[in-house]
């Protein structure tokens, strides 16, 4: 009987804590008022003094664009859309657009070789990586367009055997194009190789562990797991890799073939306006790095997914912000 009174009273809520009782000689704190006391803007003034010596030197270099003659924007603007100009460009963008893809497509492939349990595959893909990363370009480019001193021909057929089912003069297979081409391709594949394996190996073994223990394929552990999270490593240095080789093209100039830079230098060594005309082709490389630039900002926000609590604010929104921001200050001021 006394046992179960105890579950009884025990199943009882137990009643809340008594408030004690204030004590007489305590006495009441109020709340404080704070509806007149003056809101004060926090003050800065070393940041107002940076603000003030940079703007100065941005004023003094702007001035100094604008009064110097020896500039000659003029001239830049006369040869900035120029149809020889233009031309170059193009033949700038097709050969970083070309380079690039097969750059990094031959890039995970060798990546892929390099992370196989084959010792052959991953001693080829070691020495292709180590040979062209330890050669200058300009050297390589050289040895490509004068391949047709080693190999008079190249042929298409079965190894050791006569059998042939293609075969060309290499002087006429490895024209000016080619071999910039061929040398592009080849040393940004070399770099991509690196970078993709870095991205690969950066994903933590063990989410592939588990998710092999799961029993999902292996195809979808792949695409589905390892390479949308290697793509937030790889992607940022990639777009350096691809802006860089947006400047690499330039030392195609020593094939004589007609991109951008070397096009420029043809006109500046007719016109002897060497300034104007090189500031004509800096100018374009900078719009095309910029291009890419935003570009690269909004793939690496669509790759952050997952990773980040809340995506980076576009500019626009970054814009909006700003003018929320600063537009509720001063009813906050007046409040």
């Amino acid at each position: 009987m006394s046992s179960a009174a105890t579950k009884v009273a025990q199943s009882q809520p137990q009643p809340a804590a008594e408030a004690l009782p204030a004590r007489p000689d305590t006495p009441v704190r109020q709340a404080t008022d704070y509806s007149s006391y003056r809101v004060v803007a926090a003050k800065y003034p070393w940041r107002w003094v940076g603000t003030a010596v940079v703007a100065l030197g941005v004023l003094a270099v702007a001035w100094s664009l604008a009064t110097n003659p020896r500039w000659e924007w003029g001239v830049v603007a006369q040869w900035f859309t120029a149809q020889s100009v233009v031309k170059g460009l193009v033949e700038t963008l097709k050969l970083t657009a070309i380079s690039g893809v097969l750059g990094f497509v031959l890039g995970f492939i060798l990546a892929l070789m390099r992370l196989s349990a084959s010792p052959l595959l991953v001693s080829v893909s070691w020495t292709f990586s180590w040979i062209f990363r330890s050669t200058p370009l300009l050297v390589q480019m050289l040895l490509w367009y004068n391949l047709g001193y080693l190999y008079e021909k190249i042929s298409l057929g079965i190894p050791f055997t006569d059998v042939r089912f293609f075969e060309v003069q290499t002087t006429t297979l490895i024209s000016q194009f080619a071999a910039a081409v061929l040398g592009l391709t080849l040393n940004q594949a070399a770099y991509s190789a690196e970078i993709i394996r870095g991205g690969i190996l950066s994903v933590d073994q063990g989410q592939l562990e588990a998710a092999a223990a799961l029993g999902i394929p292996a195809w979808r552990r792949s695409t589905r797991i390892v390479l949308p999270q290697a793509m937030r490593a790889i992607l940022p240095t990639a777009f350096n890799e691809i802006i860089g080789l947006v400047k690499g093209t330039s030392i195609v100039y020593v094939l004589a073939y007609s991109e951008l830079f070397y096009t420029v230098q043809v006109i500046y060594n007719r016109t002897q306006q060497v300034l104007p005309l090189l500031l004509v082709a800096t100018l374009w490389y900078i719009v095309i790095t910029s291009v890419l630039s935003v570009f690269q900002y909004y793939i690496e926000r669509h790759y952050s997914k997952g990773a980040v609590r809340n995506l980076p604010l576009t500019p626009l929104q970054k814009a909006r912000k700003f003018f929320a921001t600063h537009a509720a200050v001063p009813n906050r001021r007046n409040f």
